[in-house]
């Protein structure tokens, strides 16, 4: 089994940065670690900075919460419980299991849709960071034609590559958002029920906000993901019921060939799928959900055995200049030979101004 090793790990600035290294026949790799020490006191503070609220976040000149939206409806109850958290066979920032206790909260029964993201963005004008133009300052050499809005979509190949490649089938694409998930020429009519894509940890952090929720902690997120049950799925071969598949994952070749087995490409309507044992639907696949929660590998070996919040502050040795967040539940690219992200202890990290085509989330509310 491969890790999943995908743009959850790159700050998205780095994708339009990398074109212009690759027109300099400069590596990717080299043009990001050169990205990355150019900014190293901005990114400093934000190892440590505590959680933003929606008045400081660029794009908006503030938002108004709206009167009692009935707030439960679309919601599910998830109960108080004590469980284990994490795995012993998993990856090494799965570990160690261990016992978790959560308060009972609410959650949306399913991720964020598109609908409901566009009611949020019309009664409050925000604009999302893959809508706002790249800042001159911190690119000074780019040209100015390269500093565009966009976003990282899938780009599936056409033959059969290197899963150690990644970049090969990750495309940063100008004009692609929310509104436009593959880039220009695409949009979400007919995708009223999907979940609302290329949004960046601020963008849902807004959302959330603004309907009265949050996001939920990385704790919260698997208490609900198990339904209730240790009997969620572990490999691709439980994702099967009956000859019907129990979520949007990949089927076939990954990354040139999806068969899909499952009825779809990429993302699937909400709910397409049978809820667990909670009422919660699409807590595996479909889309990456965002946490509260700052990423750390080793957090689980301190974690308190109460409502954890997660860590004060992000550390990724593999990237330790990037603060990040947990983001859960795998996607439509995740299968048994790559990711493996729809495990209930699987863990993702991303940066907090990165929104990708398989990225989304879901809000929670305390009772």
């Amino acid at each position: 089994m491969t890790d999943e090793k995908n743009p959850h790990d790159l700050p998205r600035w780095v994708f339009p940065v990398a074109v212009l290294a690759m027109l300099a026949v400069v590596t990717l790799g080299t043009a990001f670690w050169m990205w990355r020490d150019s900014k190293p006191r901005r990114r400093a503070a934000l190892l440590g900075a505590p959680d933003p609220v929606v008045r400081n976040i660029p794009g908006h000149a503030g938002l108004s919460v709206p009167a009692d939206m009935g707030w439960t409806n679309g919601m599910a109850w998830v109960p108080p419980g004590t469980f284990k958290m994490g795995t012993a066979d998993g990856q090494p920032d799965e570990q160690p299991a261990h016992e978790v206790s959560v308060d009972g909260f609410w959650m949306d029964a399913t991720e964020v849709t598109n609908e409901q993201f566009e009611k949020f963005v019309k009664a409050t004008r925000y604009i999302t960071i893959a809508e706002r133009k790249p800042d001159a300052r911190d690119f000074p050499t780019a040209p100015p034609e390269m500093l565009v809005p966009g976003s990282i979509c899938f780009n599936p190949p056409l033959d059969a590559v290197s899963l150690e490649n990644h970049y090969v089938w990750w495309k940063w694409t100008p004009g692609a958002n929310w509104r436009h998930p593959e880039g220009p020429g695409s949009d979400i009519k007919g995708r009223e029920k999907h979940p609302v894509v290329h949004v960046a940890w601020h963008d849902a952090l807004a959302y959330c906000q603004w309907a009265g929720k949050r996001l939920p902690t990385e704790a919260e997120w698997e208490w609900a993901a198990r339904g209730g049950t240790d009997q969620s799925p572990k490999s691709e071969a439980e994702m099967i019921t009956s000859n019907k598949w129990r979520a949007n994952i990949w089927q076939g070749e990954f990354p040139q060939l999806n068969s899909t087995a499952d009825g779809f490409r990429v993302t699937a309507p909400v709910a397409s799928y049978p809820p667990n044992g909670y009422g919660l639907s699409d807590l595996a696949g479909n889309v990456w959900e965002w946490c509260a929660d700052w990423y750390r590998p080793d957090y689980y070996a301190q974690s308190p055995k109460k409502n954890p919040v997660g860590p004060e502050s992000s550390f990724d040795p593999n990237e330790p200049q990037t603060p990040k967040k947990v983001q859960r539940g795998g996607s439509f690219l995740c299968s048994d030979v790559y990711c493996r992200g729809y495990r209930p202890s699987a863990r993702g990290k991303g940066a907090l101004d990165t929104g990708l085509s398989h990225l989304g989330f879901r809000g929670v509310r305390s009772k």
